[in-house]
């Protein structure tokens, strides 16, 4: 709880303040106390219901894009005098600086983050009224049911700012789960979406405004994912999941890409890619580091994995799929760090009028998805657009 602005109290009273505004926030029904010696926490109400993106997504009920619209609408018109003074208001400007210096102490040599930081920064809109932000609004936090949304979960990120930040969340690539071509949460349209949510009460939707803010949370998730990286680094999470999903930065990146290659001139726009890096030669002496990682892979799904149960069995997999990773990596020879061009990018010395440079860059994340996240349902349609 150390690095949240707010505890456990502040957030239940939260969810409480939702819940009485009409939203479908689970029913607190007690905060724990000091005297109840199980430190700090607070009790909901069961909903049963789904929270599976993608069981969700295999067969959404008919309303649940209206559901989510109109739920969102109700948590932004939650009036601010309700909502517990611990909540902090967001300064984009200044949390954009903090992005920026997250990723010069990451080691700032990734160009498609310096890329993003420098259009957030050159198109960084004017502050917005201030509405309650639930800050994590996606597939993945909220309950469905037949009937619809039930439930509207995970509050620890919420903040007073800018409503199309929260519009935008649900919409990442990342977070429609495969469904590509439903842009809203991967149940349906934008337009659909945002008839819903300004139906309901929500703000006008700003089509410029919800841009920059779907492109800064790509960025932010991007910089998340390399965060887990030093969690691991530092021995505060040393399990395998966390040093596995500070790999699934190339997953944010491929999408920047995807999100800002219009802002290069047509003709870069058709250029054809350059050629990957060729593979390693097959081995011929001695076992090769990739020989016996994928020893070990195998060992652990043929021993390892059958008789594990429950958590165990999950940490197995994980565990095979991080190894699965370096093998790629051990016979790709990509490298995503590049500090000099990623210094230019950032300065704004260097853009993507530059000939030759989205196309390096397209190739790029192809390539660093391929090693680290080859089942991203973006990697093929990337591919098929670009033709790479």
């Amino acid at each position: 709880m150390a690095d949240r602005p707010f505890g456990h109290v502040d957030e239940a009273a939260l969810v409480m303040a939702a819940f009485d505004a009409g939203v479908k926030a689970p029913e607190v029904v007690g905060v724990l106390e000091p005297g109840d010696g199980l430190g700090t926490g607070y009790v909901m109400r069961r909903v049963m219901a789904e929270v599976s993106p993608a069981k969700i997504l295999a067969g959404p009920p008919p309303s649940l894009l209206e559901d989510l619209g109109r739920e969102l609408a109700r948590i932004h018109g939650i009036p601010l005098d309700r909502v517990p003074a611990a909540i902090p208001l967001m300064d984009t400007a200044a949390a954009l600086a903090e992005l920026r210096s997250r990723f010069l102490s990451y080691g700032g040599d990734r160009p498609v983050i310096a890329l993003a930081i420098r259009w957030c920064e050159e198109h960084l809109p004017e502050p917005a009224a201030p509405v309650l932000v639930h800050g994590d609004y996606r597939m993945g936090n909220v309950m469905v049911d037949s009937a619809g949304l039930a439930a509207v979960l995970d509050w620890e990120l919420a903040h007073r700012g800018d409503a199309h930040e929260d519009l935008a969340f649900g919409c990442m690539t990342v977070w429609r789960f495969g469904a590509l071509d439903k842009l809203a949460f991967g149940v349906g349209s934008l337009e659909d979406y945002f008839a819903a949510y300004e139906a309901a009460g929500g703000v006008p939707v700003d089509r410029t405004r919800f841009r920059f803010w779907l492109i800064y949370r790509t960025l932010w998730w991007a910089l998340g994912c390399l965060q887990m990286g030093q969690m691991w680094r530092s021995g505060a999470d040393r399990t395998v999941e966390r040093v596995v999903i500070g790999r699934r930065t190339a997953e944010q990146e491929l999408d920047l890409v995807r999100l800002l290659e219009d802002e290069a001139p047509e003709a870069e726009r058709g250029r054809a890619l350059p050629a990957s890096p060729e593979p390693a030669s097959a081995p011929t002496g001695e076992p090769t580091n990739a020989e016996i990682v994928q020893a070990v892979r195998d060992w652990i799904e043929g021993s390892i994995k059958p008789a594990s149960q429950g958590h165990a069995k999950f940490e197995a997999v994980v565990a095979m799929n991080a190894l699965g990773i370096v093998l790629r990596d051990l016979g790709a020879g990509v490298r995503a760090e590049d500090a000099a061009l990623a210094d230019a990018l950032l300065s704004g010395a260097t853009t993507l009028a530059e000939p030759g440079l989205l196309a390096r860059l397209r190739r790029d994340v192809l390539d660093k998805c391929a090693i680290d996240s080859p089942k991203y349902a973006a990697l093929a349609a990337a591919r098929a657009d670009w033709r790479g």
